[in-house]
């Protein structure tokens, strides 16, 4: 067997024993820790399979920003925590057999799933990747074929600010900061926001995209953030709410446009269907306000509005 395998073998037990160790820690400290190593090695995984684009989503998102929303949460834990109460074997019995269940029925049905799948809309897709707009695959199915899909996410992003706020009061910012992280901070976030617009403009050609690309760019707002360097963001600014709205509504002007330009009066509406001279550029501008709408949304979803000490 070749060293290709084994690797792979080795990743997969050890992506096991991970996922074990976050549930099984007695400590939560440990626990955060271990899941944030869990999700890169599960980068890790997803780049050995091809999938570069979640590989960077779960790099960023899965182990960067979770992870810090974890610490975060894990730092206002109070001194004292009172025990839990003890369950006996017999009571924790359902449970057991419950995810023995779970894990039955979900090892059978991807067991059934077939290795090629009988209709693929791959061969569609390529031959008309040319009259997409862009160059990659990926992109051309997030922001054209499927462009409603995207639309949406955002649209759930949104939801999920707005909700947060509803049931989430502002805490007062800290005063400590830790010096060496801030001395951290100063040096890599600006090459940490060129990655992120390099990210976004590769996603043209390359894995990349708004997504990754405002993932980055929130794990710099939120490191800032949380070292003091960086003023309070409130949804009441005018233009942290501009922003943030600002990758939903590039999306409807945008299928508003792509409705006059395409305008056929024997034909169906074509929403979200983007001309192929203006494609590449509406493409790129929704992706734009999408990763600025995306990176400030997680940014407050992770740190909130803090209000800051006064002394």
């Amino acid at each position: 067997m070749s060293g290709d395998f084994w690797f792979d073998a080795l990743l997969g037990v050890l992506l096991l024993v991970l996922a074990l160790a976050t549930i099984l820690a007695r400590q939560l400290a440990a626990a955060v820790m271990l899941y944030v190593v869990f999700g890169l090695m599960l980068a890790l995984a997803w780049a050995r399979l091809g999938a570069a684009d979640l590989a960077l989503a779960e790099a960023a998102i899965g182990a960067g920003l979770t992870g810090a929303l974890l610490f975060s949460a894990l730092a206002r834990q109070p001194k004292s925590i009172t025990p839990p109460v003890r369950i006996s074997r017999m009571e924790r019995l359902p449970a057991l057999v419950l995810c023995i269940a779970m894990s039955a029925v979900l090892g059978w049905t991807l067991w059934q799933l077939p290795l090629q799948p009988a209709h693929s809309q791959l061969p569609a897709a390529l031959e008309q990747l040319g009259s997409s707009g862009t160059e990659h695959l990926v992109t051309a199915v997030l922001l054209n074929f499927r462009a409603w899909d995207t639309l949406l996410e955002l649209l759930v992003l949104l939801l999920a600010l707005l909700g947060s706020r509803l049931v989430a009061a502002p805490e007062p910012a800290a005063l400590q900061h830790w010096p060496l992280a801030r001395q951290w901070s100063i040096r890599l976030l600006p090459l940490l926001v060129l990655v992120a617009f390099f990210v976004l403009w590769r996603g043209a050609t390359a894995p990349g995209g708004a997504f990754q690309a405002g993932a980055l760019l929130a794990a710099a707002l939120v490191v800032l953030r949380l070292n003091g360097q960086l003023p309070a963001l409130r949804f009441d600014m005018w233009w942290v709410r501009a922003l943030i709205l600002a990758g939903v509504l590039a999306f409807l002007l945008a299928g508003l446009l792509s409705v006059w330009l395409n305008w056929q009066p024997e034909q169906a509406v074509q929403w979200l269907r983007w001309p192929l001279p203006l494609a590449k550029g509406l493409i790129l501008l929704i992706e734009l306000c999408a990763t600025l709408a995306i990176g400030l949304t997680l940014t407050l979803l992770v740190v909130g509005e803090r209000k800051e000490l006064t002394a």
